[in-house]
Formats: structure tokens, C-alpha cells, sequence
């Protein structure tokens, strides 16, 4: 039987009466703009991290902006992005009028680590955002060694651990995106930052909220940001099961370590000391184009997501002039998503993984 890329219908199902039924709540108290779910769901997503704040916003991408701006990013100054990752990483740069500075990741995890972060510093260095990647958990304490502070770009990596803790406690602030195939996703858009910096949670509080406490006095040129009421109401039915989720990823990848993928392709390597739950199950071989073909013959979900990295990208090309990132072109060439869910079974997984002998062998 064909396995999906992603299976978000099958762990939703049994939640879908008390899901409706908050919805429902929602629409009859009418309070759909910062009301109680949202102030809620910050204290329990902040809680579940082990973060002292979590600000709802409007969509992870925005989260990142916002939080940049908090930390004090502005024009003039450098922010170190990693080029293997979503644009979005990169993007939200621009509007703090600060510049994106690309450097490379270890293939092996997809993340950034301290000396691919060091090559890149500069004395204009105000941030460095670490991504994430696929669900990893890069090394953020050995980053901030550096002396820079380091914003977590968490967005595929709710559930996820490590020895330090969580990710969304890990740096001076983080980001999430509750984009719906995410591993928390609500039914729309929607994301949150992270802190323990009171200072940095106050100034993303007003600058979500047009730069004002009140809607009265505005101390800053802010945003229009606000998660969703009815999204945050979706989003505090599913927080309690995503440590079980987490695990049901944990355990899709160990299905397919024995199945024997491992002896076709290279699996993808935890950071040292993470635990991931795999947003994505991202393998690489330099054969990865038969791979892909053989998978999708064979109907089974497969996706390429950066072959072509961010530096390359139309719209950041004065950024990238004459860069060197092998790292980053290995990955992009030789990289493969494929089937990954809370509920993938062995069986599934055993399916794949003879796809993927058929085509290497």
C-alpha cells in the first residue's frame, strides 16, 4: 500500500469531537483577538518548554521578525542564518533591516555547530539564528560559547530534546511555527516565541500588537501579529498529546533503522545527546534521484525540500557573492524526505525501506 509523506488525518481523529467543540466555545463567547485561549496556550506551551514566556503570533515566519527585532537586530547589523533550511529562516531578516550572513551546516545532522557558525562571524554579528533542522536540536550552548546570542528556529522541532532541555529553552529566544503538517500544527497559521528574557517577551508583546501596550500609545513601529483565538483553542486540545507523538516519530525512525535502511542509505544523525522527533526523516545518497523515482512509482510519499539552498536563491544573491558552503551543496544534492508520522508502522516502514533496496541494489 502507498505510505503518505505525512499522515496529520489518523493522530487528529480521535480529537476531532473536543476540537470542534472548543471551536464552538469560541464562537459563542466571541472574544476571537487575545483572548483566553491565546493567554492560555502561551502559559502552557511556555510551560511545556520550560520557558518563562511564550508570545502567540501570527505565523512562524513573523515569530522570527518579531523576536529579532526583540533582541535589539536592527539596520547595520549582521545576522548569522544557515543556507540549508527553509527561505523563510533567511527571509525574515529583511524586515529588521538587518543583513542575512549564510554559513554551512554538518550534512550529517542538517545543523549549524559552533565552527560553522565562527566562520562566519563578524564584528557586525548582532545574532545567530540556529535552525532546527528536520526535528534535530543543534548544539546551542557550544553557539553560544561564541559570545552572540542565538535565536532557536524551533519550527520543526516541537517534542524534540536534548541534554539542556527542550528547544524553546535553549537560547536567548525561540520560534515556533504551527503550520499544520508541523509536529504541532493548528488548522491555519500560526506560530509563538519563547524566552526567559522578560525584557525580550515585553518588547515582543508590544511589537505583535502595533508596537503598543495599550492601543493607545505606540512606543514602536510594530506588526499586526496575533495568533488566532480559534487556532490557539485548536492548538491547547493537541498540546497534551504531543510528547506522545513524539515518541510515535522517535519510533518510526527506529521501524526504519530495522527494516534495514541504514545498510541502502545514511540515516539521518542526531545532533550528540538529542533526542529528535523527526519532523521529517531526511536520508542522503548520491543515488538519491533513482531513490526518489522508485518511491514515487511506487506511490510512496518522497520530497527534495532545498535543493536549491537559500544563498542561491534569486532574491539573496548580494548576499551570497563568490560563498563556499560544501556542506550546505552536499546536503541540498544528496538529500531525500521520506514518509514520517506519529502513526507510521513497521509495516509501513519495511515497504519503503524495499522501495529504496529495489532501487539501490
Amino acid at each position: 500500500m502507498p505510505v503518505p509523506l505525512f499522515d496529520t488525518h489518523t493522530p487528529l481523529a480521535p480529537l476531532r469531537a473536543e476540537i470542534l467543540a472548543r471551536i464552538a466555545e469560541v464562537v459563542e463567547d466571541s472574544r476571537f483577538i487575545l483572548g483566553p485561549n491565546v493567554g492560555a496556550f502561551e502559559a502552557e506551551l511556555a510551560a511545556y518548554c520550560g520557558a518563562r514566556h511564550a508570545i502567540g503570533v501570527a505565523n512562524g515566519t513573523d515569530a522570527i521578525t518579531i523576536a529579532l527585532m526583540a533582541l535589539g537586530v536592527g539596520p547595520g547589523d549582521e545576522v548569522v542564518v544557515p543556507s540549508f533550511t527553509f527561505y523563510a529562516s533567511a527571509e525574515a531578516i529583511g524586515p529588521t533591516g538587518a543583513t542575512p550572513v549564510f554559513c554551512d551546516v554538518d550534512p550529517d545532522t542538517f545543523c549549524v555547530t559552533a565552527d560553522t557558525v565562527r566562520a562566519a562571524l563578524t564584528p557586525a554579528t548582532k545574532a545567530v539564528i540556529a535552525v532546527h533542522l528536520f526535528g534535530n536540536v543543534a548544539p546551542i550552548a557550544e553557539i553560544e560559547a561564541l559570545g552572540v546570542p542565538v535565536l532557536e528556529d524551533a519550527a520543526q522541532a516541537a517534542g524534540s530534546r536534548s541534554p539542556a532541555g527542550r528547544p524553546g529553552a535553549l537560547g536567548a529566544a525561540a520560534t515556533f511555527s504551527f503550520f499544520p503538517s508541523k509536529n504541532l500544527g493548528c488548522f491555519g497559521d500560526g506560530g509563538a516565541i519563547t524566552t526567559n528574557d522578560d525584557r525580550v517577551a515585553e518588547m515582543a508583546r508590544m511589537l505583535r500588537f502595533h508596537g503598543s501596550h495599550d492601543k493607545v500609545t505606540y512606543e514602536h513601529i510594530g506588526f499586526n501579529s496575533r495568533l488566532d483565538e480559534i487556532q490557539a483553542a485548536v492548538l491547547r486540545v493537541q498540546l497534551p498529546h504531543l510528547e506522545g507523538w513524539a515518541d510515535g516519530r522517535r519510533a518510526a525512525g527506529e521501524h526504519y533503522r530495522a527494516a534495514g535502511l541504514g545498510e541502502l542509505v545514511t540515516l539521518p544523525r542526531p545532533v550528540a545527546g538529542a533526542d529528535p522527533a523527526w519532523h521529517l526523516y531526511v536520508i542522503r545518497d548520491p543515488r538519491i534521484e533513482l531513490v526518489a523515482k522508485a518511491l514515487a512509482a511506487a506511490g510512496h510519499g518522497q520530497k527534495a525540500y532545498y535543493r536549491r539552498p537559500v544563498h542561491l536563491q534569486p532574491a539573496m544573491a548580494r548576499y551570497a557573492h563568490g560563498l563556499s558552503l560544501p556542506g550546505t551543496e552536499e546536503a541540498a544534492s544528496t538529500h531525500l524526505a521520506i514518509p514520517m508520522s506519529p502513526v507510521l508502522s513497521a509495516e509501513q516502514a519495511a515497504e519503503v525501506t524495499q522501495t529504496v533496496r529495489a532501487a539501490t541494489s
